[in-house]
């Protein structure tokens, strides 16, 4: 349902029994103006206020980077916003007034600021800025029960309660105001609702999840391949090898003429693509190839070109076959135009100079080509995946003031625009040309970077900051996150493998694994084979995110609303429902319930707080809930499949519990349609006199059919009097030092089994 108002006059104010907003407007610069209040969903409304009486979208909704959401039927009730609204137009810009209860706890914003979690008391300027801050996000959530986000790319002030503690204030110089606001009973629901708005985090590959090293800078394809080899000789799990910009000819090179370095990197000319070029012999031993890139390209006119249902993108079939004709295609995030084709050469493009009155002009690039396309031929010669460097995208050197971009954007609103223009740009142009997922990491976003690549925390290490930097974007809707490791330190290991996703960034030094002392050597090999045994378990919580938003890395006042005290725990968090992670701090903070140690099987009963044992080998605290139920893989080398022919259920007595086990191919777009191509198996706990452990009838697709399942008890106090597995005696191992109790292997199909132990 959509309300339209025309507000005229020096001041006007609009109080109505159903909504309730607060507009003033200054008669020295307005004359005339309108206002839209449109409720979009039950728990989600839009309000868009234009000085010149001309309600327009926002280049957020016009890319297409904010879900397009029809106005509820006029029959709805438009019910009460659920807080007071004031607005103050000024000449260019407005200010927002929301009122929060003295005792409310405010999170969101994204990587703003890296010293809490709770927002409150300080005020938070979002422009992208390198270091300071990758990827501002103009969202809040309040525990009062509701949040808002702010659909501007001008640099907007958030004053959160410094100036007045029982309000909050948004301003920006600049531009129109449109806000979005979401209601829910915690944060849980907030951020369902709001990643309705910007988009559900995506899937990666299955193999996205596993280990991305990166590569010295100086590499050559020779001592690349060597790399590969040294992780599979050594066995440590790995599955994307990086390059960094050394790979090109003209290092550092952001234009669309990049070519290869060709004294390190070699393709025969008469078939640079195929099995005789060195990506094909590290994807034959499962390690995929990773580009780093930068980019100084006008992004805007191509989405312009979008919007209007035009597109110079030629499908990969027309470029092996020699064609030049432009397809009309219209991207299914916007609504399309005319449709009509637009001519092109595909080798026409430009460098204009940012801004003729600096003394050291930028350059940027301008053409009538699509970005990726220049992307495509290193796709055929075998990169699956990409690196987006901060470099220009979150600089200043992207931001020139008197620049018009061209389409006609000042600078100021383009500067937070164009890094989620390039994420999402990088990311759809890699799904069309291949049909697969994109495995794509970038260091800078803006609102509705979830939906399109992962990131990491920029270049700034592992450590206490970055850690609150992954919980606030989590609590901001962004679920695929990591951050450089230091593998030199116990703390750092601990935290880089206990993420979303896991990068170790070389970059120009000496950081091979193999190339530490044996004792370094065999913590990283065990922390990396603890991950990879655990990646069933994460990608299950990484379909769970991609349902409802919700983060794998999950900041304590995510799982316990009701305990303010951890709004302070920027070193401990959830990952996924079941495991409690602690990193870079000797204190482990346990919430209340039963927990285990994930090496002892020692029980601690929480809330609780203990010493952890920081030693060469271990570096944090690992806990699991009981009631969990863990699903994991045997040992392996690379991912190529998002199932295995076997599973190992790991079962924590103590409490009855639930879950499920999310299984698909790995690799395509099938898992956003559902259905027959992704499997759903759900997973009971009920503890008691005899324990059962019920793994239900799969759901979708069978994805290999019957299954090897090891199901293994732990918090077993005495040997068990009778143990059954699908309604039938089995057999199994009792261990008594460490209170375990496991079956033999058992095949499960999709029907399902349960396993029962009586003690």
């Amino acid at each position: 349902m959509t309300i339209r108002y025309s507000i005229s006059a020096a001041f006007y104010a609009v109080l109505m029994k159903t909504l309730v907003v607060c507009v003033v407007l200054s008669s020295c610069f307005v004359s005339r103006a309108e206002m839209r209040v449109e409720k979009l969903a039950s728990d989600i409304w839009r309000v868009r206020i234009s000085r010149s009486g001309d309600v327009r979208e926002g280049h957020l909704n016009r890319y297409g980077v904010l879900e397009k959401l029809a106005p509820l039927a006029a029959g709805d009730d438009l019910t009460e916003l659920p807080v007071r609204v004031v607005t103050s137009l000024t000449a260019n810009g407005w200010t927002l007034d929301l009122p929060v209860t003295r005792n409310a706890r405010i999170y969101g914003l994204g990587d703003v600021d890296r010293t809490g979690l709770n927002r409150r008391g300080k005020v938070y300027d979002l422009r992208v800025e390198n270091i300071k801050t990758y990827i501002p996000i103009p969202m809040l959530m309040t525990s009062d029960g509701w949040g808002i986000l702010v659909n501007t790319t001008f640099v907007s002030r958030f004053d959160v309660g410094a100036s007045d503690p029982d309000a909050m204030t948004v301003t920006a110089e600049k531009g129109g105001l449109d806000f979005y606001v979401f209601t829910g009973k915690d944060a849980a629901e907030l951020i369902d609702a709001y990643t309705r708005v910007t988009g559900r985090p995506s899937m990666l590959p299955i193999w996205g999840y596993g280990f991305t090293f990166v590569a010295h800078q100086w590499i050559d394809q020779f001592a690349l391949v060597d790399e590969t080899n040294a992780f599979r000789d050594r066995q440590i799990p790995c599955d994307v090898m990086g390059l960094e910009p050394g790979w090109m000819e003209k290092f550092y090179d952001p234009t669309t003429h990049k070519r290869w370095d060709p004294t390190r990197f070699h393709f025969p000319f008469w078939r640079p693509a195929g099995s005789l070029n060195f990506p094909a012999a590290m994807e034959r031993v499962g390690m995929k190839l990773s580009l780093w890139l930068c980019c100084k390209y006008d992004l805007f006119r191509y989405e312009e070109e979008c919007v209007a249902g035009k597109d110079t993108l030629r499908q990969r079939k027309a470029l092996l076959n020699g064609h030049t004709e432009n397809d009309t295609w219209v991207d299914e995030h916007i609504e399309g135009g005319d449709a009509a084709k637009v001519t092109a050469k595909p080798d026409e493009s430009r460098m204009v100079t940012a801004f003729a009155g600096d003394p050291h002009p930028y350059q940027f690039e301008e053409g009538t080509r699509p970005w990726f396309e220049h992307l495509q031929q290193f796709v055929d010669q075998g990169a699956q995946a990409f690196k987006l460097d901060g470099a220009w995208q979150v600089s200043e050197e992207n931001g020139v003031p008197g620049r018009t971009w061209s389409n006609g954007m000042s600078d100021g609103e383009a500067h937070n625009l164009y890094p989620i223009v390039y994420d999402k740009q990088m990311a759809t142009g890699y799904e069309r040309y291949t049909g697969k997922r994109a495995m794509v990491y970038s260091a800078g976003g803006y609102a509705g970077v979830q939906q399109f690549v992962a990131t990491w925390a920029g270049d700034t290490g592992g450590g206490e900051k970055p850690c609150a930097s992954l919980l606030n974007l989590g609590m901001s809707g962004h679920s695929n996150q990591s951050c450089d490791m230091d593998i030199f330190r116990p703390q750092s290991l601990h935290f880089g493998m206990l993420q979303t996703w896991s990068q170790q960034n070389n970059w120009a030094y000496w950081k091979q694994p193999w190339y530490q002392r044996k004792a370094a050597l065999d913590a990283f090999r065990a922390y990396l084979k603890l991950r990879y045994r655990l990646i069933p378990y994460l990608y299950t919580a990484a379909a769970e995110a991609n349902r409802t938003g919700w983060p794998v890395m999950r900041a304590l006042p995510f799982v316990y609303p009701d305990v303010p005290a951890y709004d302070a725990c920027k070193t401990t968090y959830m990952l996924g429902d079941s495991l409690l992670v602690c990193a870079f701090t000797e204190t482990a903070e346990i919430p209340a319930g039963t927990w285990y140690d994930w090496r002892t099987d020692r029980i601690v009963a929480g809330p609780a707080k203990e010493k952890l044992a920081i030693t060469p080998d271990w570096g944090g605290g690992l806990y699991v809930k009981a009631g969990a139920i863990v699903p994991t893989w045997p040992e392996v080398e690379c991912l190529d499949r998002g199932w295995n022919d076997e599973l190992v259920y790991e079962v924590y007595l103590g409490a009855d519990g639930a879950g499920e086990l999310y299984e698909d191919d790995g690799l395509t777009l099938a898992y956003r349609t559902g259905g027959a191509s992704v499997a759903r198996t759900p997973l009971t706990l009920s503890d008691g006199p005899a324990a059962t452990f019920a793994i239900g009838r799969r759901a979708g697709g069978s994805f290999g059919g019957a299954r090897t399942v090891t199901v293994r008890f732990h918090g077993v106090n005495a040997e068990p009097r009778a143990v059954t597995a699908k309604g039938v005696p089995a057999a199994g191992e009792w261990d008594a030092a460490n209170r375990t109790y496991t079956f033999k292997p058992v095949k499960v199909g999709a029907d399902g089994a349960d396993f029962v132990l009586t003690k």
